[in-house]
């Protein structure tokens, strides 16, 4: 069987909709080797309990952890690999990420509010299933109180960036985030390059230290991921891949879309 590894998906941690043990049993269901669940600011997903669990299901680990940035005031994301979960600077880091979403939160319902949308923080609140509470559950409440049909539209119409209602929050930089990463033993890669639209920011990232790029990403062709794949090469990176696979929330795109053959995961773990 071919070695597949999914190293970009989020759980019930942070925005997803399945727990760190059901993306486990899915992981196995659909025979993937290998497996990193990344999931926004936290890495509360990894307990002794699922590290045991993967275990005896025979998928192997690598932690990982998905960071909000900026650069040139553009927000990028760039994914964290095979760090020591005892890193204190790693853990604050992810606790000022969790303040700045509170943070965040509050600015984009004050918009939304003055757009005149009944919405308050106690109702986005609810969705205390989840432990990071972001941009999806507010899109979320917009679809259930009916001002949108779906959470695709909310964040095309409202709090999508440049939309009336998106805010940046606290900006994070990128060169601050790698070396905490490091700091803590583990890699860097640059997050879902594909999506990011500014070439003087693509410059910009492609000049800092990373160690790969995620160069398969969700449901991409094969020839616009082969483009990131002869970037990582001419830059002397690494190539890793993932679906983002976040359950209901993304519905369109399935566990295992993309993923990191052997090789690469190999040297991201070792």
């Amino acid at each position: 069987m071919e070695f597949k590894a999914d190293l970009h998906c989020h759980s019930t941690c942070s925005d997803g909709t399945f727990t760190p043990s059901e993306i486990l049993d899915l992981a196995k269901e659909i025979g993937l080797s290998g497996l990193s669940i990344t999931d926004h600011d936290t890495v509360e997903a990894y307990t002794d309990s699922f590290f045991g669990k993967a275990k005896e299901l025979k998928i192997k680990i690598i932690t990982g952890v998905e960071f909000s940035c900026q650069v040139e005031q553009f927000p990028v994301h760039i994914l964290g690999y095979n760090f020591s979960l005892d890193s204190q600077e790693l853990c604050s880091l992810c606790e000022r990420h969790k303040t700045r979403r509170i943070k965040r939160n509050e600015a984009i319902l004050y918009k939304l509010q003055k757009l005149g949308f009944d919405l308050s923080v106690d109702e986005l609140k609810k969705s205390d299933v989840y432990q990071v509470i972001g941009r999806p559950h507010i899109a979320a409440l917009l679809r259930d109180k009916g001002y949108v049909e779906t959470i695709d539209e909310a964040f095309k119409r409202y709090i999508g960036e440049g939309r009336p209602a998106y805010d940046p929050g606290e900006a994070i930089s990128v060169e601050e985030s790698i070396e905490i990463i490091k700091q803590a033993k583990g890699k860097v890669f640059i997050a879902h390059p594909h999506l990011i639209n500014r070439n003087k920011v693509l410059e910009k990232l492609l000049r800092l230290p990373f160690d790969g790029i995620e160069s398969f990403y969700g449901t991409f062709s094969a020839l616009t991921n082969l483009k990131w794949v002869e970037i990582a090469r001419k830059y002397k990176m690494l190539s890793s891949g993932g679906s983002d696979f976040h359950g209901a929330v993304k519905p369109k795109i399935p566990l295992g879309a993309s993923f990191t053959n052997q090789e690469a995961f190999n040297k991201i773990r070792g």
